[in-house]
């Protein structure tokens, strides 16, 4: 799966560019520059020193440069100067569309900087892992961890907490995290494990196998865990809301909820009645119902289902 990465999208932003200045008329030159911050240039024809670009025959052209959206305030700001903007020199919708495209690509770069605070902070380590879980609250099916380490470089984008993303956008994910990632490891703890040592402690069960297997491949040296601490012989940092705040436990997160997902679909071709395709195990009306009609499956957590018996 291609086009998630930055260089993709900086292609796409320059494809947006060249789609806009084609609907300009042949005297006005539209240019992305990502540096400024402000909208200027000359209106309507008109000339002003340090404003315009000559040509090869020497006639001035009239150049806009197009903001980059710093800050909120920035952004806001720039959606209005870009509405003076295409109003009064072109309301063909299809700029306003090309911009918005490129406004939205950078505002996706500037938010992907941020998830990489935590793994700034803690660059002195070589390989630093995100870990979170998936699968706490459904009455059937495991509890899925994955871990995941990206490289340092990693220009991958729209990674986000798993829950905030489309199906199509997790599965698009998934793949390119698998293809990029220096190291993933993913841990499951069966119905059965869940009944005998409650979804707390199997959910950290599924965390610890995840991580082992990572340590297979390379020396883990940092842990950057969503909330649930681990106890463990390496340094870790546990992060309340951690899967929107680190990309790396964002990417674990996605690795995450995808296997289950998957898993629970392939459940479903064995168990139809109960809807695991659609529900993935959660307690969906349909799925309550089959419960109360046809009897607990063998991948039913008996400690969750007892008020439908």
């Amino acid at each position: 799966m291609r086009g998630l990465d930055s260089n993709s999208l900086d292609k796409k932003a320059q494809n947006y560019q060249n789609e806009a200045q084609k609907l300009f008329p042949a005297n006005i030159i539209i240019h992305y520059n990502p540096f400024v911050k402000r909208q200027f240039g000359p209106k309507h024809g008109e000339t002003s020193p340090g404003r315009g670009e000559v040509s090869s025959a020497g006639e001035e052209k009239n150049m806009y440069l197009l903001p980059k959206p710093q800050s909120l305030e920035i952004e806001n700001g720039f959606l209005r100067e870009k509405t003076f903007f295409v109003n009064n020199l072109c309301t063909d919708s299809r700029i306003e569309k090309a911009l918005k495209k490129i406004e939205a690509l950078e505002k996706e770069k500037a938010r992907t900087e941020v998830l990489w605070k935590y793994e700034r902070e803690y660059d002195s380590y070589t390989y630093i892992c995100g870990i979170d879980e998936v699968g706490r609250g459904p009455l059937a099916g495991p509890v899925v961890a994955g871990a995941v380490i990206l490289p340092k470089d990693c220009d991958i984008l729209y990674i986000n907490d798993s829950k905030k993303l489309s199906e199509k956008k997790r599965e698009e994910l998934y793949d390119v995290i698998m293809e990029k990632a220096v190291a993933v490891g993913i841990g499951h703890a069966s119905p059965e494990r869940i009944d005998e040592i409650n979804i707390y402690q199997a959910s950290k069960k599924a965390m610890l196998i995840a991580i082992k297997k990572v340590r297979e491949q390379i020396p883990l040296e940092h842990v950057l865990i969503d909330a649930m601490p681990l106890e463990l012989d390496i340094p870790t940092t546990s992060i309340i809301k951690g899967d929107a705040k680190s990309i790396s436990i964002a990417a674990a997160s996605i690795v995450a909820k995808v296997t289950r997902d998957r898993l629970m679909v392939d459940y479903d071709s064995i168990f139809p009645e109960y809807g695991f395709a659609s529900n993935k195990g959660y307690g969906a009306q349909m799925h309550i119902d089959a419960i109360k009609k046809y009897g607990p499956t063998p991948i039913h957590r008996k400690s969750f289902i007892k008020n439908f018996l």
